[in-house]
C-alpha cells in the first residue's frame, strides 16, 4: 500500500509549501459554487454525456470527486467539452480549473508549457482502427496508406516516428474534433484513424456498422493519462494530487461507496487517517478533515 503507508506523512509535507502562494483556484472555486472541469467532447467510458445529457465516465468521476472533497457536493462540477486542440490552452488562460480529458503526461507539457500532471489515472496506448475487409493485420501493413488523426496530440509525432523509423510512406489527415474524424473514416478518406486505443474501441461504437472495424493489437506508444491544473498555484495542485492518491488508498484499504460510514468506526489506523477520523491533514490544504469521506461518498473509490 504505497499511497496508503506515505498518505499522514506525505500529505502533511506536500501541503507545506502551498501557504506560500495563495489558495487563488481554491478560493475562485469556493466563490464560483462549483469546480470547472475541462472534459472531452465525447470519449465513451471517460468523458460523454449520456442519453439524458448528464456526464458520465471515469474522467468525470474523478472532477466529481474533487468537487465533492472541496464543496461537499459531487454535482457542484461544470463540465466544459474541449477539442485537443483547444485543452490546454483552456487550463493555461483560467478557463477552467483543471482538465481531466485523457491527456498524455509528456516532458514538454509538464516543462515549457506552465502545467502539472498531478497523476497517472490511466495508461492506454496508440492503437489504429481499420476496415476488416482491409484485410490489415498490423501497422506495418499500413505501407502508403493515409491515416486520420486529432490535431494538437501525440499522436501526431506517434505516427510520424513511427512510420519513419520504418522507412514507410503516409500520409496524414490531421482534424481538430473527433466528429471530424469519424466522417473522414467513415467516408473512405482515410484507411485508418490512430490514437489512444480505449478510445478508438469507444469511437468505434460511434460508427454505423461497428462490427466492421476493428482496432488492431498492436501498440505503437506509451501514453499515460491524467489530469492537468496549472503550474503556480501549489495548494490547488497538492489538491488535485492527493485527491488522487486517496481515491488509489480507498482502493487498497477497502473503503467503498457502500461501507465507508462504517469504516469511520474502524480501528486501523491508517483507515482511520485517509477518513478524518486521525490528525488535521484536511487542514493542511484547506479542506475539511473528512473530505475523503464526502469524496467517496460520491464517486466510490478508484476502482
Amino acid at each position: 500500500m504505497r499511497w496508503a503507508l506515505a498518505f499522514g506523512l506525505g500529505l502533511a509535507l506536500a501541503s507545506g509549501t502551498a501557504s506560500a502562494q495563495g489558495p487563488k483556484t481554491l478560493d475562485a472555486i469556493k466563490q464560483r459554487g462549483a469546480v470547472a472541469c475541462g472534459a472531452s467532447q465525447g470519449v465513451v467510458g471517460f468523458s460523454a454525456p449520456d442519453d439524458k445529457g448528464r456526464w458520465a465516465g471515469f474522467d468525470v468521476d474523478f472532477c466529481r470527486g474533487l468537487a465533492a472533497a472541496i464543496l461537499g457536493d459531487g454535482e457542484k462540477v461544470v463540465f466544459k467539452p474541449l477539442s485537443a486542440k483547444e485543452r490546454l490552452t483552456a487550463v493555461q488562460s483560467g478557463e477552467v480549473d483543471l482538465l481531466s480529458r485523457t491527456t498524455t503526461w509528456t516532458l514538454t507539457r509538464d516543462s515549457s508549457m506552465g502545467l502539472s500532471f498531478a497523476g497517472v489515472m490511466f495508461y492506454d496506448g496508440q492503437g489504429f482502427l481499420v476496415r476488416k475487409s482491409l484485410g490489415i493485420k498490423t501497422p506495418t501493413d499500413l505501407k502508403g496508406a493515409t491515416i486520420c488523426t486529432t490535431a494538437g496530440t501525440t499522436s501526431e509525432l506517434n505516427l510520424a516516428d513511427y512510420f519513419r523509423t520504418r522507412k514507410m510512406d503516409y500520409k496524414a489527415l490531421v482534424f481538430e474534433k473527433n466528429e471530424e474524424v469519424i466522417s473522414a473514416y467513415e467516408a473512405g478518406r482515410c484507411d485508418s484513424w490512430s490514437t489512444d486505443a480505449t478510445g478508438l474501441w469507444a469511437e468505434r461504437m460511434k460508427l454505423k456498422a461497428p462490427d466492421d472495424h476493428t482496432v488492431l493489437p498492436e501498440i505503437i506508444s506509451k501514453e499515460p493519462l491524467g489530469p492537468v491544473v496549472r503550474q503556480g498555484d501549489s495548494q490547488f495542485f497538492t489538491i488535485v494530487r492527493w485527491t488522487y492518491f486517496a481515491l488509489l488508498n480507498a482502493e487498497e484499504l477497502g473503503v467503498t461507496q457502500k461501507n465507508v460510514d462504517d469504516m469511520l468506526n474502524s480501528t486501523n489506523p491508517e483507515i482511520r487517517r485517509l477518513l478524518g477520523k486521525e490528525g488535521d491533514f484536511g487542514k493542511g490544504i484547506g479542506l475539511d478533515n473528512d473530505w475523503v469521506v464526502k469524496m467517496v461518498k460520491a464517486v466510490g473509490n478508484y476502482g
